[in-house]
């Protein structure tokens, strides 16, 4: 939803993200991106809305936790979001029944909860951060069905397999087990049953 929100559907990141994702994503009012949901009968969602089911789920289980209520709250995103997907999260937090009190770039909490404030302001050497919308683990993911689907088009000449939505559920979730167990194994096999039209892969 982080690559969604804020965004129009017409984006070229949006466009290229789309191709991989193993649910649907339509134009809806305004060029917003709209996710399609089964959910009793066919739903329609904005980025906006699934971030609030998100933010009111993660402040019920606060609630529960802290044994109060919780009204106020504030928002990291990614250092990278422009003002419109600033908004658009502070639109989702409203929607969620928060009083987003601000929206603060992740990597100054993560300063704020490691102290390094304080470091900073004691003489401690300042350091850039720059941010890459399409450099993380679902990006290692994508780069693999990307790979993986190439060699299934050129061994078997299926085009079809692009638009297969249950293919492309089947190989990400068959890439991101195989993501994990490289990070403790050198190799491992990607195996996946009636793959499409039938054919194992």
């Amino acid at each position: 939803v982080k690559r969604l929100i804020g965004r129009r559907f017409s984006d070229e990141t949006v466009q290229e993200d789309v191709k991989l994702w193993p649910f649907k994503i339509v134009p809806g009012r305004e060029d917003r991106p709209m996710i399609v949901v089964q959910y009793k009968g066919e739903k329609q969602f904005a980025a906006e809305e699934i971030s609030a089911m998100v933010l009111a789920k993660m402040k019920e289980i606060a609630e529960v936790y802290l044994e109060t209520v919780v009204k106020d709250a504030v928002i990291t995103v990614p250092v990278y979001f422009n003002n419109s997907q600033r908004q658009a999260t502070m639109d989702a937090g409203a929607i969620a029944g928060l009083n987003v009190m601000c929206i603060i770039n992740e990597p100054t909490t993560a300063a704020i909860a490691y102290g390094l404030d304080s470091m900073l302001r004691e003489g401690g050497r300042r350091t850039a951060i720059a941010g890459d919308t399409h450099l993380g683990g679902a990006d290692f993911d994508n780069e693999m069905v990307k790979h993986f689907l190439r060699e299934f088009i050129r061994k078997y000449k299926r085009m079809g397999v692009r638009s297969d939505q249950r293919a492309l559920r089947q190989l990400r979730t068959a890439c991101e087990r195989a993501k994990r167990l490289l990070s403790s194994t050198s190799e491992t096999r990607i195996d996946i049953d009636s793959f499409h039209d039938g054919i194992d892969f």
